[in-house]
């Protein structure tokens, strides 16, 4: 048997890096990253559309309404949603929100960090 993936990484949060929208990113492979909101309510993203990777989420706890495309889409704790490649949109903080979202390929490469 040959030698294991020696490319496993393990990332403390309370030292990560954080984005200039405040992201803090997590965990990063070469076609997936990981990156933590942690927002208070009020706070709201321009509409902006996501230019080269896809986002999955999952809420871990608070309130956001998601508005994308044209479709609001309230977003609580427990819930998970998907931003396609391209796809217009922006989010509005209802409440303390804490979430986690997914981007392939990893949105901090080459300066995609928004």
């Amino acid at each position: 048997m040959g030698m294991g993936d020696s490319t496993i990484t393990k990332v403390d949060s309370h030292f990560s890096p954080r984005g200039k929208l405040g992201q803090k990113y997590l965990a990063s492979g070469k076609l997936v990253a990981m990156r933590l909101w942690d927002e208070m309510p009020g706070q709201q993203r321009e509409q902006h559309a996501r230019r080269e990777y896809e986002t999955v989420g999952y809420v871990i706890e608070g309130w956001a309404e998601l508005e994308i495309e044209g479709q609001k889409v309230n977003l609580k704790a427990g819930d998970s949603w998907v931003i396609p490649k391209g796809a217009e949109h922006t989010y509005r903080i209802k409440e303390h929100f804490k979430a986690v979202e997914a981007t392939a390929p990893p949105a901090q490469a080459h300066g995609r960090d928004e």
